[in-house]
């Protein structure tokens, strides 16, 4: 073989340098583009969470320092998680919409200190059900539909009421963002937005998350309501039911294993697209990293690029402040 090569195309002549890389780089992650979810609790105390290391459920001081430390590092968005104590919980969820409660009073909390950074909250009864689900439970054990729906209608003005920027309704009851749409504009709020947890599978990925609001079902799954990780089609069937009924925002649950529903739903339609990195891919990273096996900067900044490349606009998860703080240091 003769050297050198008879190559007029040399891939490599883009990969030479930082400065070339950076020029020719096709997917940008940047502080803005990602939401930090927080666990809150009430009480003085903040406190840290087993089953998710590095991660805090968060007194409302707490939570305000933390998302003052986030907004610092560039984080503008968070959304929220509240664990609600045993004595709260009620079959019919009714301190979903207690006006006074934990998740109200939290909003004004974070609105009072940072009046830009954007407040998303969680629109779904798992955390104030005593059976567990997002749904109402009949007496038959089915989780029923259209009650839901109505008791997620008074959680989100609940949520709307104390100045939430956006409600994100995780249930997956069919017919919901028509109804919240309806509830909130009816109430006014017109410019209360609604990110949807479009494609939100029954995925074993969860579980960390449950051990952190202690809100796992008493009985049974989620599987009549959250879709089956084998189904890809019925997620853009699910996206374009959200577009019409009047959603904001589309979103992805969990972002890592099905970064082909990202890419779907954004050839599927023009809205954006949400994706959460969920507790059990977290936990996968930090428990890996600790072992020592893998870099977690590292780690973290490629899975979090691989969900922008797969069409996500806009990423949830627990490594927002970190990475945020990261990106500065590159100069991102």
């Amino acid at each position: 073989m003769n050297f050198p090569l008879d190559l007029p195309i040399r891939p490599r002549r883009n990969r030479q340098s930082p400065a070339i890389r950076g020029l020719v780089r096709e997917t940008r992650l940047a502080a803005g583009q990602l939401i930090y979810p927080l666990f809150i609790t009430e009480g003085m105390v903040d406190e840290d969470i087993s089953s998710m290391p590095g991660c805090r459920r968060w007194s409302l001081d707490g939570l305000v320092r933390e998302a003052t430390s986030a907004f610092e590092a560039g984080v503008r968005s968070v959304v929220l998680f509240p664990r609600i104590a045993d004595a709260l919980k009620t079959r019919g969820a009714e301190e979903a919409w207690n006006d006074e409660g934990l998740v109200p009073r939290a909003i004004k909390a974070l609105n009072a200190a940072l009046p830009d950074l954007a407040v998303i909250t969680d629109v779904a009864l798992d955390p104030y059900n005593s059976d567990g689900h997002d749904g109402l439970v009949a007496d038959d054990g089915r989780i029923v539909n259209d009650e839901t729906v109505a008791a997620l209608c008074r959680q989100a003005l609940s949520h709307a009421h104390a100045g939430a920027a956006i409600v994100a309704p995780s249930d997956m009851m069919d017919g919901r963002v028509a109804a919240l749409r309806a509830a909130l504009d009816n109430a006014g709020f017109y410019d209360v937005g609604i990110m949807s947890y479009t494609a939100k599978y029954a995925s074993a990925y969860y579980g960390p998350f449950r051990g952190a609001l202690d809100s796992a079902p008493k009985a049974g799954d989620k599987k009549t309501y959250q879709m089956d990780p084998a189904n890809a089609r019925e997620a853009v069937r699910e996206a374009l039911l959200d577009e019409a009924e009047g959603a904001d925002i589309l979103m992805v649950k969990p972002a890592g294993p099905y970064l082909d529903i990202i890419k779907s739903l954004r050839e599927a339609t023009p809205l954006p697209i949400a994706a959460y990195q969920v507790s059990g891919e977290y936990l996968m990273i930090k428990s890996a990293c600790a072992a020592g096996w893998l870099d977690e900067r590292r780690i973290v900044m490629e899975s979090l690029t691989g969900i922008r490349r797969a069409g996500a606009d806009m990423i949830l998860t627990y490594f927002a402040k970190q990475a945020s703080l990261w990106l500065a240091e590159d100069g991102g």
